[in-house]
């Protein structure tokens, strides 16, 4: 049961993303969760009004199912595998985290000063930073699961370009727009 409650070393994740990769390549399958949105709005019948919509979904259902069982596996987990699990982070950052105001940091997996307390600032926050996610992932053509281990793993160039793009935006995020916000 230790096995299963507790949290599992790096080089183990690691070795089944590669299990998993070379699997979808050798079936000659795509992974990405953003593919995902474009499959149910065609399964919707979006693909009617709109051409980026038009396509055969149903070659995608491996895909919608690998969503469906990460949102069951995250809601098992969280809610009867997990013991309060709270990544371990330096103390440096949780130091600088508290002088922002952020005194959950180091306590709580996620903050709770932005996902509990639903003030109007933190509603903005989290409306505009989906909108900008949305938007760059659908800009960048995938998302950073989709180029940084799938698009990666086929040595697309196309990937390789956008995850450094990915990796300099966060650098961004954090140390200049980061600090401005909070």
């Amino acid at each position: 049961m230790d096995l299963i409650m507790g949290p599992w070393p790096w080089y183990v994740g690691g070795a089944l993303v590669a299990l998993v990769m070379i699997a979808l390549i050798f079936l000659g399958k795509s992974f990405g969760f953003s593919s995902n949105f474009r499959n149910i709005c065609s399964a919707m019948g979006a693909g009617n009004t709109c051409s980026f919509f038009d396509f055969d979904w149903r070659k995608q259902k491996w895909n919608l199912l690998f969503l469906v069982g990460a949102i069951i596996g995250g809601f098992v987990s969280a809610n009867f595998l997990s013991a309060n699990q709270v990544p371990e982070i330096a103390e440096t950052t949780i130091s600088q985290l508290k002088g922002l105001g952020f005194d959950s940091a180091g306590s709580a997996y996620a903050p709770t000063e932005i996902f509990q307390d639903l003030s109007l600032k933190n509603i903005i926050l989290l409306a505009t930073g989906g909108l900008l996610i949305g938007f760059g992932t659908r800009y960048a053509g995938g998302c950073t699961s989709g180029h940084a281990i799938s698009g990666l793993s086929d040595l697309q160039w196309p990937s390789l370009v956008a995850v450094v793009g990915f990796f300099i935006g966060g650098l961004i995020m954090v140390h200049v727009l980061f600090p401005l916000i909070f």
